[in-house]
């Protein structure tokens, strides 16, 4: 069976370098750890789980407890997993991703059996259930996404109220004066979808003191009811000269519409999305967009999570860590056209 020293051997390091170089434990040159992966590959070493679980009492593995609606995105959503499981690979960590509808019960499972090191939770709602439990667990956790309240529990996210500050004053600067913003469903905000009225609560105040006027709508998450509401909020508004997205569905319904109506951005309409690069690829979306970051909030989560359960981070304080919102010209904002 081949060994970790197997491993060291092959790529001419030492047996604690080629663990750190697997764990991500300590800092490796990108040279010496490359070295030790491409000794892995040659010799097929898998770590023995078992074993190492005997040994340190930790299976590495974190339980990633997520949830797919109906009404959300789906593509949104895998972002954020793949965020998580790709950073968890690197740190040495197997990752089980549990869907259960009764995220309570499935995290009092897993805790108490000790069938993971740490919880990673998405779909964090305002008054989320599964933040009690998770305090008393005896394992550490990372939240991606914000409560109303995070006490004792780490936490990453986009900056949404800073998110939608940013869009309206972008807008204002190049001289808009009224604005369509598009959410997403109102029920995802009756769940306890914080970030859907965080942004454009703090869309609606600054428009508000920039003499902005924006009109705000709740809209489908799918085709092709998302599209007719598309359309209904132009029909509503002729004079509206730029639309802000905090819905992926609308990002990607949004070039039909516009080309039906013979619309062309930004030289007749002004657009700045919310969302992922990846998403904007994936779609090939033209529009100006603030990143929503799902890689990098994943993978900070794990990081810090793994320095948790390693026992190098703080006992004694707890993260917020919300990500400064940029917005990615890619040309869809511009002066409005004249009326």
């Amino acid at each position: 069976m081949v060994t970790i020293g197997d491993v060291a051997r092959v790529a001419g390091v030492s047996r604690s370098t080629a663990s750190y170089a697997l764990s991500g434990k300590r800092t490796i040159s990108p040279a010496v750890r490359q070295k030790v992966a491409d000794a892995v590959a040659e010799l097929g070493y898998t770590p023995n789980a078992g074993a190492r679980a005997l040994a340190t009492s930790r299976t590495n593995v974190i339980a990633l407890l997520g949830q797919f609606f109906e009404d959300e995105f789906a593509p949104a959503m895998l972002q954020y997993i793949l965020g998580v499981t790709d950073r968890a690979r690197e740190l040495g960590f197997d990752t089980l991703l549990v869907s259960d509808s009764d995220g309570v019960s499935a995290l009092r499972r897993i805790s108490d059996s000790r069938m993971a090191d740490g919880f990673v939770l998405l779909n964090v709602a305002e008054n989320d259930e599964r933040l009690a439990p998770l305090r008393s667990a005896s394992q550490p956790a990372a939240l991606v996404g914000l409560p109303g309240n995070s006490e004792g529990i780490d936490a990453f996210d986009l900056d949404f109220a800073a998110a939608g500050e940013l869009m309206v004053e972008r807008m204002h600067e190049l001289g808009h004066r009224e604005l369509i913003l598009v959410s997403q469903p109102e029920h995802v905000v009756e769940r306890g979808g914080a970030y859907v009225w965080r942004l454009a609560n703090a869309a609606a105040a600054r428009a508000a003191t920039l003499g902005v006027t924006l009109h705000h709508y709740y809209a489908a998450s799918s085709q092709p009811e998302i599209g007719k509401d598309l359309n209904a909020f132009l029909d509503a508004h002729p004079d509206a000269t730029g639309l802000l997205l905090n819905n992926e569905a609308a990002a990607a319904a949004l070039p039909n519409v516009l080309q039906a109506r013979s619309l062309a951005v930004p030289a007749d309409m002004s657009v700045i999305g919310r969302y992922s690069e990846t998403f904007a690829r994936t779609f090939s979306l033209p529009y100006s967009a603030i990143d929503s970051a799902p890689d990098l909030l994943g993978r900070r989560a794990v990081e810090h999570l793994v320095s948790r359960i390693d026992g190098t981070a703080d006992a004694d304080t707890h993260v917020v860590d919300l990500i400064a919102p940029i917005i990615d010209d890619r040309g869809s904002v511009a002066a409005p056209p004249s009326r």
